[in-house]
């Protein structure tokens, strides 16, 4: 490794389960500290029990405005300082355009992408005066491909996509690395969504992974050295042939 991870201070949403979790363990066991935010108030309780005194919970509801801004400088009360900000959580909507709604639409849309937008624009002066720090969004294979069974989905994605890239050259005079992962399918909460018989076929041809193929993946980013930044890594299932 480029980079130890000991003693950083990273900020991890959705952070209570999948990828989030997996990636709040990774990070705890390379010596970090990670402020765990979610909604769920009762798994951040229990977990932050579990892991002991380096995991911090931080309630918040991405998708309420006002607790959305409050994220960062709540965070900051409860630590000095911000090293990493991983924009994880997200939600999923499958199948064709007429099969969701709009009130589905707009809650997917506010999630993969304004809240993103938001927690980015409130870390980046923090970041900007320190001079130094790494963003890490959780983008999707679906937003690099024209993904036609989820194309609501595959849209916020690919404006996550674009997002990204775009920050992360409008950082680089500041110090601050900007980055995405873009897993395939993982076994988690999103693919309940997911219709029944994709989800069957995947699980049967084995074209689905654990979240913690994804935090290995962050941790690889994360421990670059600073005069290099993987923008973008792909990580599929071995046997996921759909794209």
């Amino acid at each position: 490794m480029g980079e130890s991870l000991q003693g950083k201070i990273a900020v991890i949403t959705g952070a209570a389960s999948g990828i989030g979790l997996a990636t709040t363990e990774m990070l705890l066991k390379n010596g970090a500290t990670v402020v765990m935010v979610d909604w769920n108030e009762t798994s951040l309780k229990e977990l932050a029990t579990k892991f002991g005194e380096k995991a911090i919970p931080q309630v918040t509801n991405l998708l309420d405005t006002e607790s959305c801004a409050a994220m960062v400088p709540e965070i900051l009360k409860k630590v000095d300082h911000i090293d990493i900000l991983y924009c994880n959580a997200g939600t999923y909507i499958g199948g064709d355009l007429t099969e969701t709604n709009p009130q589905a639409i707009d809650k997917m849309l506010n999630l993969n992408i304004n809240a993103v937008m938001k927690n980015v624009y409130d870390v980046v002066p923090h970041m900007s005066e320190r001079c130094t720090g790494d963003i890490i969004v959780t983008c999707s294979i679906a937003g690099h491909f024209p993904t036609h069974w989820e194309p609501v989905y595959a849209a916020s994605k690919w404006a996550v996509n674009c997002f990204v890239q775009t920050m992360r050259r409008q950082m680089i005079p500041h110090g601050v690395r900007v980055a995405q992962v873009s897993p395939g399918p993982v076994i988690s909460a999103l693919l309940d969504d997911w219709p029944e018989e994709n989800l069957r076929k995947a699980k049967e041809s084995g074209s689905l992974m654990e979240p913690s193929e994804v935090a290995d993946a962050v941790e690889y980013m994360l421990t670059r050295k600073r005069s290099v930044t993987i923008r973008d890594m792909l990580v599929l299932p071995t046997n996921f042939d759909r794209v």
